[in-house]
């Protein structure tokens, strides 16, 4: 069995940090979210991956490699322009042969992992099997039909009135029936080759779909609010540990990971939070669910519930919150300006100026 992992998107959501960066590789907890990816895919017992890539692939190629490092074996798929889902399992075709394979989108996170949905898919053997999860609005998803049996029955394309709380999860199964679908559905109304289209040709051919709803935590972390949601979640997960230097007048309560070569000075950490390595922290306080990725500096400031990207400083500002910050970012406080009042008054006016 293969894998088809996703990271050619342009990720217009993410905007500004993604006009010169990757989206997959914005860091949760100090770690990209497409390595979260590929270390399921491992661990479920996949060895050959297929990366398809766009105009962010030099970045990608740079953060993965070949794969070693994750006990993988990558090869690139270049892709021109985001064209859907289903065109990139088009453009595969060649890398998948005649294989069943995982289709995993490089900006999903999916706690738990991978490994029980691949081992009951090797075990049932359907057709393609799709993973639901019940969400609040599913407009802005796939979203999944299902008969009183559970089977599948209909899938709709962010859909104005969706006929369920249903939505795909960005990862699903497949035999190399799909490659026949693919090749049989037309471009949306989006321009692009949709593969909840693929699997309703599927279902419409009477092959054996089948789903799987899952009970755990995903998300697409394809906006800034989801993104802390995700940092938020892994965070909770962590294990205090105290690799770098925390002087005297500094203190660290709870899940605080401070990795080697940091250095936290005259501050407060309260976890979960991780600070990561050649960071300073002097005279700041850092709040829960915050990730500061390496050779940052935050200096008398207070920093709760953001991502702080590598080789950024924060400097004298008050509090910040709820903020993803970029790389190479200076925030510091604003020269200040003699207060003035700009007035037009006409003739006989009154006005009072609080000073």
């Amino acid at each position: 069995m293969k894998a088809l992992v996703l990271s050619g998107g342009a990720g217009t959501r993410l905007r500004p940090i993604t006009h010169t960066s990757a989206k997959q590789l914005v860091p949760v907890a100090n770690k990209a979210v497409l390595f979260y990816g590929l270390e399921s895919i491992a661990a479920a017992g996949i060895t050959e991956v297929g990366v398809v890539v766009g105009d962010t692939a030099e970045e990608i190629r740079e953060a993965v490699g070949d794969g070693s490092k994750f006990g993988l074996e990558i090869t690139y798929i270049p892709q021109e322009r985001p064209l859907g889902l289903a065109h990139a399992v088009l453009i595969a075709r060649d890398y998948l042969g005649d294989d069943a394979f995982v289709m995993y989108l490089g900006d999903n996170f999916i706690v738990g992992g991978i490994t029980d949905l691949v081992e009951e898919f090797t075990r049932t053997r359907p057709d393609a099997q799709i993973l639901l999860t019940r969400v609040s609005d599913p407009r802005a998803f796939g979203v999944a039909e299902l008969d009183p049996s559970g089977q599948v029955i209909g899938l709709e394309e962010k859909p104005e009135r969706p006929k369920s709380d249903l939505a795909l999860v960005g990862v699903y199964l497949f035999t190399p029936v799909i490659h026949e679908a693919v090749r049989a559905i037309r471009p949306s109304w989006r321009g692009e080759l949709e593969i909840t289209h693929a699997i309703q040709h599927l279902i419409d051919a009477r092959a054996d779909v089948r789903s799987t709803v899952i009970k755990g935590y995903w998300k697409d972390t394809g906006n800034v609010g989801d993104m802390l949601e995700v940092n938020r979640t892994v965070l909770e997960g962590l294990d205090r540990r105290i690799d770098g230097e925390v002087d005297a007048g500094s203190e660290t309560i709870g899940r605080v990971v401070v990795e080697a070569g940091a250095r936290i000075v005259d501050s407060r950490i309260v976890g979960p939070a991780v600070i990561g390595s050649g960071t300073e922290v002097r005279d700041s306080y850092v709040g829960p669910f915050t990730s500061i990725a390496e050779n940052c500096r935050i200096t008398d400031s207070e920093v709760e519930f953001s991502i702080v990207l590598r080789d950024s400083s924060i400097d004298g500002v008050g509090r910040i919150e709820n903020s993803l910050i970029g790389r190479h970012v200076r925030v510091t406080t604003a020269p200040s300006v003699p207060s003035a009042h700009r007035l037009v008054l006409g003739d006989h006016s009154k006005v009072q100026i609080h000073t």
